[in-house]
């Protein structure tokens, strides 16, 4: 049927009346935004009493060992290429070889300062006491989700939370950025079951964004400036995060007692995937995580980091120094800051406040991509985000230990190229060695010829040096669960854990020269001017067609057969020394494959190998999460059509009209494209089926928007 919206313009606009609001009444906080280039030590937070002591000798042990190991590697490596007149190539060998050991040499200390806190502490941490009651926001972000897992994790928070009996301090908020009208209503319908389960205090609120200005940080800084001032803390999550009621107290009560902490981050363990890629995360960050975590601690201390989720944050000392700043230029260096957390966490540590982590604190979870290509996606704009972080890291009044963070995020995705040129540089070094014909008759009327040679012995040793250093956080990680009598037996018991630790090793060192290759290509598209998407991180264990894995990997698997087979024929020596790289790079499609195979990853569970305590006693909050997202699922929310349950449910309509903005009349000669385009494309369709087809999604965003054309598009058959 065709129909005008003449009759229809008057009432756009109009919110029909609900007994119950999506959102509390606005309270809200002012957040300026602030500058990177001025700063002055009198903008900063004064508190009364002495700022906590700096852990100086925990920095000079990490920094100052890192160093002296860096020095020495490098004295190693110029032995081993300074037996003869070195070369350009050699010293260009050397200078990447000294960057990238100074790169796992960090590391190592790092996790020598975590081990041997662990060693002498354990695990377990102190509760902290709790100081007074204040309210608290725990705040979901979501964008284009499955309804039926994100509002299972929320409900289960809710319950673990209530379940403390101090359940009454704290509200909770879905805050959509969902650009896709089904996942919308999905969101919508789910919300409003979910706020109809938990009865009249539900304390349950949702808020989407007709444009989501910023992503993430737009949404909590949208979040902050108009509820706000309601909040003492807000506690951030993911879309795929989960937290036990005595976390979520733990964190509470930590920054309760502490008036100088502005964030405090929880760390999050991966757990609830089946993949074998997603159990090697999950295994990792179980017995190595918390080393590194601990050791990373330990030497941040009050100048610590944020990673956006799992966190509680200071409401308004959060408004008043974390407005984040465009940056100049166009993506992918300049624009809205990607990797926002490291920003808010350097903006909120130069105004005063403490930013620092509790490792030991336990009860909060995450899930991990399924795959390796799933991972690689996400790297992609991670990766982005952490180059982007070279216009921030000069920034004034900015902490020394907070500067550092950043050279270590933006090193984290530049070391992939620096080895890869590394290993074309060593290519190169034997290339001229073998083939290039020495130079009898050289300016200086040497009796001898001169070329490239190397210290074989020296380099063997300094070989063994680099892998004791890489592998020593993993092996410092089996140490600690194979002593510990109940985290051994619930990873499958001694022998069990350690066939795990080794198989994680493997894997992993098959799967580095891939991700190699991948971060090189992600940071070279950086260089030139490639911008990324935001898409949604798949949170499931499907599949990915061989296909699709082929045809990602096609280009890795060559460069591997290249290497190898000139490798080879340049000398044996070179073959063997590239053996792990090249061996990577042949299997990256089947090791592709392999990573996200359900399959596998159940089978080895069967076995008890790749196991963590976390899945040999599952948490309660996860089996109930998990036992909710089954029960959403029934109800069909994600599946359904969003436009077509609109039309269908007058009722839901009216609570959909209810929750959207008040929006003011348009002018005359102001018009939207899509508005126009999605207009006639209503009035020309004969049945709801074709509105449905005809529609892009933009422009079903934007009828979903719009009170009269959504009433018009629902007066179709």
């Amino acid at each position: 049927m065709a129909l005008s919206l003449d009759a229809l313009t008057a009432a756009e606009g109009a919110v029909p009346p609900r007994p119950e609001r999506p959102t509390p009444p606005e309270a809200t906080l002012s957040m300026p935004t602030q500058s990177l280039r001025r700063w002055s030590g009198a903008e900063a937070q004064r508190f009364g009493d002495a700022a906590p002591p700096s852990p100086w000798l925990a920095r000079l042990f990490v920094f100052g060992g890192a160093a002296l190991i860096t020095g020495y590697g490098a004295y190693e490596m110029y032995e081993v290429v300074s037996v003869s007149r070195t070369t350009v190539l050699q010293y260009v060998l050397l200078v990447l070889f000294t960057v990238n050991f100074s790169w796992i040499a960090l590391a190592f200390t790092n996790a020598v300062l975590g081990f041997g806190a662990l060693l002498a502490t354990g695990r377990r941490a102190e509760a902290a006491p709790v100081a007074s009651e204040h309210r608290t926001a725990i705040v979901m972000p979501v964008y284009n989700e499955l309804t039926s897992r994100t509002f299972a994790a929320v409900e289960a928070i809710r319950r673990s939370v209530d379940a403390t009996g101090r359940g009454a301090s704290f509200d909770y908020f879905i805050l959509s950025d969902s650009t896709s009208a089904d996942a919308w209503i999905a969101e919508e319908r789910a919300f409003i079951a979910l706020r109809d389960k938990l009865g009249p205090d539900a304390r349950l609120y949702y808020r989407h964004r007709e444009k989501n200005h910023h992503r993430k940080a737009g949404n909590i800084a949208d979040f902050t400036t108009r509820w706000g001032g309601h909040y003492e803390h807000m506690i951030v999550l993911d879309a795929d995060s989960l937290m036990t009621g005595e976390c979520i107290l733990g964190l509470v009560d930590a920054m309760n007692a502490d008036p100088r902490a502005g964030i405090i981050q929880s760390l999050p363990l991966i757990l609830n995937r089946n993949t074998l890629f997603a159990r090697l995360q999950q295994f990792a960050a179980r017995v190595t995580g918390p080393v590194i975590a601990t050791g990373l601690a330990i030497w941040s201390g009050r100048d610590g980091n944020y990673w956006g989720h799992n966190a509680i944050i200071r409401t308004r000392a959060f408004a008043a120094h974390c407005g984040l700043p465009d940056l100049k230029g166009k993506p992918p260096f300049g624009g809205h800051v990607l990797s926002h957390d490291f920003v808010e966490a350097a903006l909120m540590r130069r105004a005063g406040w403490s930013v620092y982590m509790l490792p030991r604190l336990e009860g909060s979870y995450e899930e991990s991509p399924a795959s390796l290509i799933d991972l690689s996606v996400r790297d992609r704009r991670w990766c982005q985000g952490n180059l982007q972080h070279s216009r921030v890291i000069g920034a004034s009044g900015l902490r020394l230990a907070t500067r550092q963070h950043f050279a270590t995020g933006i090193m984290g995705y530049l070391a992939s190229p620096f080895w890869l040129l590394q290993l074309v540089v060593g290519i190169a070094l034997v290339l001229q060695t073998t083939y290039i014909r020495p130079e009898y008759f050289s300016r200086d009327f040497r009796l001898f010829p001169s070329w490239p040679r190397f210290d074989p012995e020296r380099a063997l040793a300094l070989f063994a040096l680099t892998m004791a250093i890489l592998l020593a956080p993993k092996i410092f990680g089996w140490f600690l669960m194979l002593i510990d009598g109940k985290g051994r037996r619930a990873s499958g018991g001694g022998i069990r854990l350690t066939i795990s630790a080794v198989i994680e090793m493997v894997l992993s060192a098959l799967v580095a020269p891939i991700l190699m290759l991948i971060q090189s290509g992600s940071v070279f598209q950086i260089l030139i001017g490639g911008d990324t998407g935001w898409n949604p991180q798949r949170r499931d264990d499907g599949s990915i067609p061989f296909r699709d894995i082929v045809r990602r990997h096609r280009w890795h698997t060559a460069m591997g057969v290249l290497a190898g087979l000139s490798a080879f024929l340049i000398a044996t020596s070179l073959f063997l020394w590239m053996s792990p790289t090249i061996l990577g790079l042949v299997l990256a499609i089947p090791i592709s494959w392999l990573s996200g195979s359900l399959a596998t990853g159940l089978a080895l569970k069967r076995m008890g190998l790749l196991l963590t305590p976390a899945e040999t006693a599952v948490p309660p909050i996860v089996a109930h999460a998990n036992a909710l997202q089954l029960e959403n699922a029934r109800l069909g929310f994600d599946d359904a059509d969003g436009l077509r349950v609109l039309h269908d449910d007058p009722a839901f309509r009216d609570q959909h009209e209810a929750m959207l903005p008040h929006r003011p009349h348009r002018g005359r000669g102001e018009f939207e494209p899509d508005r126009v385009m999605a207009e006639a494309k209503i009035i020309d369709a004969g049945t709801l089926e074709d509105a449905i087809a005809w529609l892009k999604p933009k422009e079903r965003m934007v009828v979903l928007n719009d009170r009269a054309l959504l009433s018009l598009a629902c007066r179709l058959d």
